[in-house]
């Protein structure tokens, strides 16, 4: 059964109060983020151990270190990490009181075509984000130890210091999260009619050496990561063109259906208006 929507709100409330409202709503999500910064922060320690087991994995057992090479380096990892957790778990509550401060101005269908994107984005974004962190990571990571050894004479040994690691792993995950909301960005566009699904199909091999250029400025300098990145893309890339053309069958369906309603109903007025038209007409008496 589907939810009741909406539509426009019709009252006109003045230029001050919308920005009343809007200041409520940034202060309820700047609430948000702040509570969950606290607790994250809390746990730093904890986000940051789990943020390092693909590096722990990677490394034979009982070798591998992490170093920090400044004094307050350790103090702005946890800074760092506590801010990307609290965000990733305030941001249902920040696009809530997004969509909630949007809706009022949307009509009903412009709501039920946009809830679909708003709902698709977490979920995708969490997708590309296990990807990384599951698949992606341990492979690049054992691929770069694997430069380990003798050089010369000289040994070689990974010491890989905290800042420098966690930046690379925010940038696996965001890259791969940004990166799996390519469908939501096409059906947006398609939806508002910048783009159409022919010229997405006429410009397939332009997208496919997008992607993979794509895939290698975002992520690290290594085959394994590119092709896991690129290779997801298309397939994303490939599906969104399937649900453009579902949703553009679907529209015809629906504009063939109502011209046919549009075509009865004219017709059902032209007989009323000729049933009117005879039974006004006056009575001719037959000539004597």
């Amino acid at each position: 059964m589907a939810l009741p929507v909406k539509d426009l709100d019709q009252t006109q409330a003045p230029l001050l109060d919308h920005l009343i409202e809007l200041r409520g709503r940034m202060m309820k999500a700047i609430l948000a983020l702040g509570v969950a910064f606290c607790v994250c922060f809390y746990f730093a320690d904890v986000i940051f151990g789990w943020l390092v087991r693909p590096l722990t994995q990677a490394f034979p057992a009982g070798e591998g270190r992490l170093i920090f090479t400044k004094l307050h380096e350790a103090f702005f990892v946890e800074i760092k990490v506590a801010v990307f957790a609290a965000f990733c778990v305030s941001f249902p509550i920040i696009a809530n009181q997004l969509w909630a401060f949007v809706a009022p101005g949307l009509y009903a269908k412009e709501k039920k075509a946009f809830l679909p994107f708003l709902l698709a984005t977490p979920i995708l974004f969490s997708l590309g984000a296990s990807l990384a962190y599951f698949v992606v990571m341990p492979l690049a990571f054992t691929w770069f130890l694997g430069f380990q050894g003798d050089v010369a004479g000289i040994p070689q040994e990974a010491l890989p210091a905290m800042g420098d690691y966690l930046d690379l792993v925010m940038r696996f995950i965001l890259a791969f999260g940004i990166s799996f909301l390519l469908p939501v960005l096409l059906l947006l566009l398609n939806r508002a009619g910048l783009v159409s699904r022919d010229q997405l199909v006429k410009a397939r091999r332009y997208v496919i050496v997008g992607v993979f250029a794509l895939a290698a400025m975002i992520t690290p300098p290594d085959v394994i990561s590119q092709l896991l990145l690129a290779t997801p893309l298309l397939i994303l890339f490939e599906g969104s063109l399937i649900l453009m053309r579902m949703s553009e069958k679907k529209a015809e369906e629906e504009s063939e259906s109502t011209e046919l309603t549009t075509v009865a109903e004219s017709g059902e007025a032209a007989n009323v208006a000729v049933s009117q038209s005879t039974d006004d007409a006056p009575e001719t008496k037959p000539a004597e």
